[in-house]
């Protein structure tokens, strides 16, 4: 089995369940650290002519990261393309099985089994904290509806301001974002790397929680230490 990955999620994943199929994995799939296969650009302009001259059994993909002509014409080079629907937790645990068995897993990995409990023990948030969630500056866009991360929040007590907003990644004006008066704001590292020195002095006045993007956006491993990682960041924010 030879696998090419366009997803940094799934590359992880793969990588922890069925080691040695990966030959090719995204500019931007860093974990693991020591992963050595051939790169073949980013999520959203791979070089397609490389990964066809690799001759992958199967390309993974998703639906949201990477585009359908760059999918289309993998296809169209003659190669499988298996392509994932990320929308909630439980999800990623579907997608993850659906993934690792296609790329020839001997056994469902412990790591999934982890996770899964992981999430399961999770207590019951009767008091809700609001959030808004920017994800990009320069313009100023956030979390909308039905994305994974808010799935995430939502399951550890934060509700998205802009949940029922009718775009998934709405571009929001700085003032609206204040106008919102959120409990708090969430600033993940990824995909635009927020810092203490740029963000936080947008909402001066708002508890501002610096989350790590990997546990926050990533379905794979990273799931298995994502809620005690980004639970700790938002307690830490709410002192």
């Amino acid at each position: 089995m030879r696998v090419v990955s366009l997803v940094p999620s799934l590359t992880e994943a793969v990588a922890a369940s069925a080691p040695g199929v990966l030959v090719g994995a995204t500019d931007w799939c860093s974990h693991p650290a020591d992963l050595d296969v051939v790169r073949i650009g980013g999520t959203k302009n791979p070089k397609t002519e490389r990964i066809v001259r690799l001759a992958p059994d199967l390309v993974l993909a998703n639906e949201e990261e990477n585009r359908e002509p760059d999918l289309a014409a993998l296809r169209e080079a003659g190669l499988e393309v298996l392509v994932t629907e990320v929308r909630d937790v439980p999800g990623a645990f579907r997608e993850l099985e659906r993934v690792v068995t296609a790329c020839g897993a001997p056994a469902r990995p412990r790591w999934l089994d982890e996770a899964e409990a992981a999430w399961s023990r999770l207590p019951v948030h009767r008091a809700r904290t609001t959030a808004v969630v920017p994800v990009w500056r320069r313009p100023w866009m956030v979390l909308g509806r039905d994305t994974f991360a808010g799935d995430v929040l939502a399951r550890l007590g934060v509700d998205n301001v802009y949940a029922a907003h009718p775009e998934r990644y709405p571009r929001i004006p700085l003032q609206e974002l204040w106008d919102a008066a959120p409990d708090l704001v969430v600033l993940p590292d990824e995909p635009y790397r927020f810092t203490a020195d740029d963000g936080p002095e947008a909402f001066a006045g708002t508890p501002c929680a610096l989350v790590s993007g990997r546990h926050l956006t990533w379905y794979g491993p990273s799931l298995t230490e994502a809620p005690d990682i980004i639970g700790a960041a938002l307690r830490a924010a709410r002192r």
